[in-house]
């Protein structure tokens, strides 16, 4: 697959109103208030908003208002964030975190200067010398603004911190069992709580149930093995700890609207792959 250059373009919220899904990862920015639809997930916006989705995320922006969006598109093979994760850290924190909100308020300042950037990009004639150094240098400086100041909304010292620690022990039990197990009582009895309970406070906090995130964990490693290594689809599957090939494409294709092998074959592979031989 040829590497595509990043392209900006102007929408509106009547375009994501229904559900939009593709292989590019996406930078959205726009002013309003709303509500973000993220693989049926909920987020609310309101005011100077940046978000940020990942390949195959299954998204729709709702507003009662017209509202233009400006968004970015970029494709793994143009810019690739694991490959690049050592000058800019946005690797799970703008993208590919189950675990935190993909959408937030920028002051009108920071919201100015990305906006301003996506302009340039905009500007940036494709055909002359130096233009893919020039636009990818454009894109790491928006990725490296916003990873900066999502950095700074993160729960230490707010009222969430009184449960950060509880919600980070599940967390941290999400990355050591997802494969093996994937029941929410499994979870609970870990943490000597109802099932009940637990989900209410992961709910409170998250957004989405236990079983949501444990559900999108199995996909995020899933999508890093079919995009980050050479192996066949039917090693994925036995190491994530499916019976078959065939069951694996199915939970896949539930959660992301397409099938392991078309995901790879939109996606690609990246050079961290061979990094690894």
């Amino acid at each position: 697959m040829n590497a595509t250059l990043p392209l900006v373009e102007r929408r509106n919220s009547q375009d994501f109103k229904n559900v939009f899904s593709d292989s590019l990862y996406h930078i959205f920015l726009f002013n309003g208030s709303g509500k973000i639809i993220v693989d049926f997930v909920e987020y609310d916006f309101d005011g100077r908003t940046v978000f940020f989705s990942s390949p195959f995320q299954n998204i729709q922006i709702i507003s009662d208002y017209y509202m233009d969006i400006d968004v970015l598109n970029f494709h793994s093979d143009f810019y690739c964030i694991e490959f690049h994760r050592n000058e800019v850290a946005c690797n799970g924190l703008l993208f590919n975190n189950i675990y935190l909100f993909p959408q937030f308020h920028l002051r009108e300042e920071i919201f100015n200067e990305v906006l301003e950037y996506f302009s340039k990009i905009l500007k940036v004639d494709s055909l002359e010398k130096f233009s893919a150094s020039i636009l990818q240098s454009y894109l790491q400086l928006i990725l490296a603004i916003c990873s900066k100041e999502k950095n700074k909304l993160l729960p230490e010292g707010k009222a969430v911190q009184e449960n950060f620690n509880e919600l980070k022990l599940f967390q941290n039990l999400v990355e050591t069992h997802f494969i093996s197990n994937r029941d929410l009582t499994f979870y609970a009895d870990l943490l000597h709580i109802a099932p009940n309970t637990l989900s209410k406070k992961i709910k409170l906090i998250f957004n989405k149930t236990p079983s949501q995130i444990i559900q999108e964990r199995v996909i995020l490693e899933a999508k890093k093995q079919i995009h980050l290594t050479h192996k066949s689809i039917k090693e994925v599957a036995a190491e994530l700890n499916f019976n078959d090939e065939f069951h694996f494409s199915k939970y896949f294709k539930k959660y992301t609207g397409v099938s392991p092998s078309f995901f790879r074959k939109a996606v690609g592979i990246s050079p961290i792959a061979d990094l690894d031989k």
